[in-house]
């Protein structure tokens, strides 16, 4: 699903917000708002867009397209997790939150490897949650859609 109108104001918003820094490349889940997302941010800065599968959302499974309440509907068990819980459920069909962390940390670990200054990422919430779990951070308590999220990876294995 394409950027809505909003998402293109979202996304005009973070390339003005953005527009000072320089940034040596930007990676993107392949998913169509990031992608697109990250070609509007590609476009205002000139840095290369690297699509990278292991920053697409959460595979939900069975659950895909389905609003929390429909999920817990049936799956009553869920009752009174939050839809942002997941690391205590995995979707039939779909990833764990273990999955997601593996993939984050596939990604980092080549990003810390790259000869490059800065990088921009374009993802979702889940692996967003997924790279502050891995890297041993706090996440907010909620990120915003069109929101910047700044993380200073050192070469090696550590965030800053």
């Amino acid at each position: 699903m394409p950027l809505s109108a909003h998402g293109r104001v979202q996304a005009r918003a973070i390339a003005e917000e953005l527009h000072s820094e320089s940034f040596d490349r930007i990676y993107s889940s392949n998913l169509a708002r990031a992608a697109e997302t990250a070609r509007i941010l590609g476009e205002s800065s000139g840095a290369e867009v690297v699509v990278d599968d292991r920053l697409q959302e959460f595979d939900f499974g069975r659950w895909e397209g389905l609003t929390w309440d429909e999920i817990v509907a049936a799956y009553p068990h869920l009752t009174g997790l939050g839809s942002t819980a997941a690391k205590l459920y995995a979707p039939e069909g779909g990833e764990s939150f273990t999955q997601v962390c593996e993939r984050a940390t596939s990604f980092l670990d080549d990003l810390k490897r790259q000869d490059f200054a800065a990088a921009a990422v374009v993802t979702h919430a889940g692996v967003l949650h997924a790279i502050f779990a891995v890297l041993g951070l706090a996440p907010p308590e909620r990120f915003t859609p069109g929101g910047i999220t700044r993380i200073a990876l050192e070469r090696g294995d550590g965030a800053a």
